[in-house]
């Protein structure tokens, strides 16, 4: 028998130093959950390898990240340390407890060198939670072989005038995922409406929105039925459209089509004087709250490196994502691309996606909105009013 406690004695003694050295070494180590494209993991990883050679650093990816995090994020031994995500799920995750503020992480004025935009979509109820790395917004994109650059339209009129002569047969002048909410919000500032203010009230300026819905049907009827982004990108990518309002992930199919692509800035609406003016994703680094708490300078330390304007760049080369740095943009190779130096133009009158819960629940209104009013041919007053009392409804029963 003493012999048996003597054995469980030993072997609780070895595990209790097993998890002290476990703890001592996780001082030096990360684990950060994404759900990116390789390229973008491969730089991130390549140059914090050469940036924090002391450091051992895991990107993960997770196709369900947010999901995930709604299951572990306040359990620190399942739960990753940092997450490299949207800014959009920032307001969800802070209310949940889980993110750590990244402003008490960073020396101070560090934020200063970025662009306005994408702090203001980092920030949460005044306080920032996400270090931005890059951003994307939707682009007005053209077929250089039917639309050159003098045909490219600056007001939304020019639009639908080269819509009517270039529609027909089985071609279209311009075709967007009309539809679908990420893209009808362009179309709702436009007008200077909004889907969801900062207080979280859902469509605070009803006439605009219905003004946005009434003037965009006349440009929905010379489009495809159809508004999903494979219909969509087929017929752009076939040839069959001459423009569209795509995101820099259309490029590369694009040129592997052999589409010489041109980019044009976002036409303003002839009735209001206010540009087409599209969400903008802000892609940063979050940190969890555990991780903050448990290993605060090291934390401090790899957000520190990824301060660095060559990870911007490198981005920017890799995979064609527009820098969060100003400082990136003096680089002379992303100077020099088109399309990062279009979503940099784009930036100045993008609107950051709201970062509050409420919105997941607007993104569903808009779309049954939006299928009422373009495919189901309903009236217009009618089915928003629906849909404001519905939003209303279920922004209430999240309270």
């Amino acid at each position: 028998m003493k012999k048996l406690c003597a054995i469980l004695l030993a072997l609780v003694l070895l595990l209790t130093l097993a998890a002290c050295g476990g703890k001592e070494t996780d001082q030096n180590s990360f684990v950060i959950w994404h759900d990116k494209e390789d390229a973008v993991a491969k730089v991130l990883e390549d140059y914090l390898k050469t940036a924090l050679p002391d450091y051992t650093i895991t990107l993960e990816k997770k196709t369900s990240l947010t999901d995930s995090l709604k299951l572990v994020g306040n359990d620190p031994s399942s739960a990753p340390d940092l997450f490299l995500f949207a800014h959009d799920k920032v307001g969800l995750f802070a209310e949940m407890g889980i993110l750590a503020p990244v402003e008490d992480l960073l020396p101070a004025g560090a934020l200063d060198a970025y662009l306005p935009m994408t702090v203001e979509a980092a920030t949460y109820k005044g306080t920032v939670y996400q270090l931005p790395l890059y951003f994307e917004t939707l682009l007005f994109l053209y077929n250089s072989k039917y639309m050159t650059p003098e045909m490219a339209p600056e007001t939304t009129e020019d639009l639908y005038a080269y819509m009517e002569a270039n529609t027909g047969r089985d071609r279209f002048g311009f075709v967007e995922q009309h539809s679908t909410a990420y893209y009808a919000a362009a179309w709702i500032h436009g007008f200077g409406g909004e889907i969801l203010s900062a207080d979280g009230t859902p469509f605070p300026d009803p006439q605009a929105v219905k003004d946005a819905l009434r003037y965009h049907q006349k440009f929905v009827a010379l489009m495809p039925g159809e508004t999903e982004y494979a219909t969509v990108n087929t017929l752009f990518l076939e040839g069959k459209a001459d423009s569209t309002i795509g995101g820099p992930w259309m490029v590369p199919s694009a040129r592997d089509a052999g589409i010489e692509l041109g980019i044009a800035p976002m036409p303003t609406v002839d009735e209001t004087g206010l540009p087409l003016a599209p969400y903008s994703g802000v892609q940063g680094v979050h940190v969890l709250t555990h991780a903050a708490k448990d290993k605060p300078e090291a934390v401090k330390a790899l957000l520190e490196a990824l301060l660095d304007p060559t990870v911007g760049v490198e981005l920017a080369l890799a995979s064609g994502c527009a820098p969060a740095r100003s400082d990136c943009y003096e680089d002379s190779a992303v100077a020099n691309d088109p399309m990062v130096q279009a979503m940099r133009t784009t930036a100045e009158i993008a609107v950051p996606m709201p970062n509050l819960p409420e919105m997941d629940v607007m993104w569903t209104v808009l779309s049954n909105l939006l299928t009422d009013v373009n495919l189901s041919g309903k009236d217009v007053d009618e089915s928003f009013d629906e849909a404001l009392a519905e939003a209303e409804n279920l922004i209430a029963n999240m309270q």
